[in-house]
């Protein structure tokens, strides 16, 4: 469905008083096209409605005229640079943002997050939580060998005990 469609949609259900509906129509419409500014404001106001600052400063952040309260709340909510980076939900270089602003905003997210995980990121692909030094993907590899090693010797000593069960 064409944006400026899902957004007067959105618009009708806010005036009909459908606030989860819209909430949910421009969620799905700022996925859709993370780069429209106008979806960003929109989907603001609706967490402010709902009394979310940290939501709304997550959706305004790109705005130059933005609440420094609800920033504040964001940056608190997401403290380290690859959870803004992962919260903003770009996608895309920098220059496709509606305004100079914008497009500085989102750099400054970048190299933050690039100067923490010590290597070069890009909105396309966002670093996991942990991955500055590889060891959270290590930990996590371990974990899911672990679990199915324990999975595999559990099915094993299933079946001894039903064929001995069998032969008995």
């Amino acid at each position: 469905m064409p944006l400026h469609v899902t957004l007067a949609r959105a618009e009708a259900d806010l005036a009909a008083g459908r606030v989860p509906v819209a909430r949910q129509r421009l969620r799905g419409l700022v996925s859709s096209f993370p780069d429209d500014l106008t979806a960003r404001r929109r989907l603001a106001e609706v967490y402010r409605r709902y009394g979310e600052p940290a939501q709304a400063g997550r959706w305004m952040y790109l705005e130059e005229d933005r609440d420094p309260a609800e920033t504040a709340a964001f940056v608190a909510r997401y403290p380290t640079p690859e959870q803004r980076m992962r919260a903003l939900a770009w996608r895309g270089p920098e220059p496709q943002a509606g305004s100079a602003f914008a497009a500085a905003q989102l750099a400054a997210v970048r190299t933050a997050c690039s100067e923490a995980v010590g290597h070069p990121v890009d909105w396309d692909t966002v670093p996991a939580e942990g991955s500055a030094d590889g060891e959270g993907s290590a930990r996590g590899g371990f974990l899911v060998g672990a679990g199915c090693l324990v999975a595999a010797v559990a099915f094993l000593a299933i079946w001894v005990n039903g064929l001995v069960a069998l032969i008995r």
